[in-house]
């Protein structure tokens, strides 16, 4: 106690944070990092494989989208004039009316602005570096580990993934698999879709999962300098999405203490971190992922499981919208842009987005470069002026803006379990079988099929919400009952995720919610609290405090606990989490 008395907080954060990795994953990025960083590493969460499958997906997911239906395009069509209105711009149809001819659009190879805006992303090279020195000692790290998992996970030998003299490599993670050209030989997985495990026909689950280990494992080499044989010295802080259910999460939890060899493991939820990373207590939490929109309300250190909303869009779609929109009002130049089967694009699209996105009333227009990644070819530069740019950022008030043709969710079915790690286990009273014992509820590594038996409970599915974002924050406060909580939480809304940057979002997210708020409810404030931390970054930083701060360790999960027992049904123990008393499942020790 005279230690804590007397230490100050870098100090406390430099003895406590050095042995702690904090892994915070989303559907396109995942954020990790050591809790001594002031930020993490934010990369893509994804792996590009090398394969010799004919015939060959370019992206695992691309057999999973469909065609926008003749209504879902007149209900987007009908959104952007609502929004037009709302902004004081010239309607879809209206604007196009008066444009007879189309605008005129010039191209510009070897333009170079000054700012990074206009730098194009450059095709990724797929070879390993030196083919003889790779072959005989490994190479570098990067190439070291990419020939390990081809062995490991595909069982591929050199000669299989050879062209020529060069040699491809194995397996290609983040940014860079983004940047891989179509032509090569390679696809495009990601995880995590919406929220969730990216099963499918095409994904299975155990692809999943190794795909998960690979990029982490990845990551924690590369990129943090762990070696496997270090492992068992760190512990690790999972700061995961309200959206991710329990089977889910003990996946994840296997995946860090089995596989990844962490010495010990803690679950915090993602809305909760968020608001320790902002040094308060209560607040509603928005969350605005890439491809996913969350709400959850926090009192006291406590997060409120009946107040928490799921969206089926996030900054993606927005992205997918610009494009949408520029093609519409014949801004776009005529270059083969593709999202989905190339990953590039979105990358361009993006960083248009967070360059030049905003909300604010009159027409918003800007001068660009647009660029054109062509099957392996040099990127192409278009000079061009992109219009309507507040609009996109609209679509999360107005989700019919953003058609949801891409990345369906999974099949809900797979996730249904006894028991859900991010609510009270303790005192809900299940319908169990008389037949069903505790033996059928064995550890997590056991046979997958075991888990299909599960009762399924339909009074606690995670419903995704078809609403805008202002009634899903204003049904989320309101549905915590008390006039002087709800109050509070209007006053206390506090906003997560890479959109929260955008400029002008704040001032459109209070006016928004306080036109949602029903008239008869007593309230007439609404304030967005100013982050004080990168609004990318807060859930991992506030994972990061939390780990520090835990001293009693009582919520810890320990790798032989977990690999010996995982979880069972209301036995001895609970994990408590001294920040979220609802936090965990119950779990088996041996006496």
């Amino acid at each position: 106690m005279d230690y804590l008395k007397t230490v100050i907080p870098s100090q406390l954060v430099s003895d406590r944070g050095s042995n702690l990795v904090v892994i915070n994953p989303g559907s396109a990025n995942i954020r990790i990092g050591l809790a001594t960083q002031d930020a993490p590493l934010n990369i893509p969460h994804c792996i590009a494989r090398y394969t010799n499958q004919i015939p060959k997906f370019k992206v695992q997911d691309q057999m999973l989208n469909s065609q926008i239906t003749t209504v879902q395009h007149m209900e987007r069509e009908k959104a952007y004039d609502i929004i037009a209105s709302l902004l004081k711009i010239p309607f879809l149809d209206e604007e196009v009316a008066n444009n007879s001819f189309p605008r005129k659009i010039g191209r510009a190879d070897g333009y170079n602005p000054q700012s990074g805006r206009g730098v194009a992303f450059q095709w990724a090279n797929v070879y390993e570096q030196d083919t003889n020195s790779s072959l005989a000692l490994g190479s570098s790290k990067n190439e070291g580990t990419s020939g390990e998992y081809v062995k490991k996970h595909e069982g591929t030998d050199a000669e299989g993934i050879s062209s020529g003299e060069r040699k491809f490599r194995g397996h290609i993670f983040g940014e860079e698999a983004l940047r891989i050209s179509p032509t090569e030989p390679y696809c495009l997985s990601r995880p995590i879709r919406r929220g969730h495990f990216n099963i499918s026909q095409h994904y299975p689950l155990q692809q999943v999962l190794e795909d998960i280990h690979a990029i982490w494992d990845w990551i924690l080499i590369e990129k943090l300098h762990i070696p496997h044989s270090e492992r068992n010295m760190y512990s690790v802080i999972l700061v995961l999405p309200e959206t991710f259910d329990n089977r889910e999460i003990k996946e994840m939890l296997s995946i860090a203490l089995r596989d990844l060899r962490f010495s010990s493991a803690v679950v915090h939820q993602e809305g909760l971190a968020a608001v320790f990373g902002n040094g308060l207590s209560t607040a509603c939490i928005v969350n605005m992922g890439a491809q996913v929109t969350s709400v959850v309300c926090v009192e006291d250190g406590v997060a409120l499981p009946s107040t928490e909303k799921t969206l089926p869009f996030g900054g993606e779609d927005i992205s997918r919208c610009l494009l949408w929109t520029q093609r519409h009002h014949q801004t776009w130049p005529q270059v083969r842009t593709d999202m989905l089967t190339k990953p590039i694009d979105l990358l361009m699209l993006n960083r248009l987005k967070e360059s030049y996105c905003k909300i604010k009333e009159g027409e918003l227009d800007a001068v660009t470069v647009v660029h054109s990644y062509e099957d392996g070819m040099p990127a192409g530069s278009h000079k061009t002026r992109l219009t309507a740019l507040n609009v996109p950022p609209m679509g999360l008030f107005y989700p019919t803006l953003l058609v949801p043709d891409i990345y369906p969710p999974p099949p809900r079915s797979w996730f249904h379990d006894y028991e859900n790690m991010l609510e009270d286990t303790l005192h809900l009273e299940y319908p169990r079988r008389p037949d069903m014992s505790d033996g059928l509820f064995p550890g997590i590594n056991v046979g997958y099929p075991m888990w299909e038996s599960y009762p399924i409970f339909p009074s606690k599915p995670k419903k995704e919400e078809k609403v805008g974002l202002a009634e899903a924050i204003t049904s989320s406060i309101l549905s915590t009952g008390r006039i002087d909580l709800q109050r509070k939480l209007f006053c206390s809304i506090q906003l997560i995720g890479g959109e929260a940057l955008t400029a002008g979002f704040i001032s459109a997210v209070e006016e928004r919610v306080l036109h949602a708020i029903p008239s008869n409810e007593a309230i007439d404030t609404v304030e967005v609290l100013q982050s004080r931390t990168n609004p990318t970054f807060v859930s991992w930083k506030g994972g990061a405090i939390l780990g520090v701060l835990d001293f009693g360790r009582d919520a810890w999960i320990y790798r032989e606990d977990w690999i010996r027992n995982g979880i069972h049904i209301q036995s001895g123990r609970k994990y408590k989490d001294s920040y979220y008393l609802q936090a965990q499942a119950t779990c088996y020790i041996n006496s």
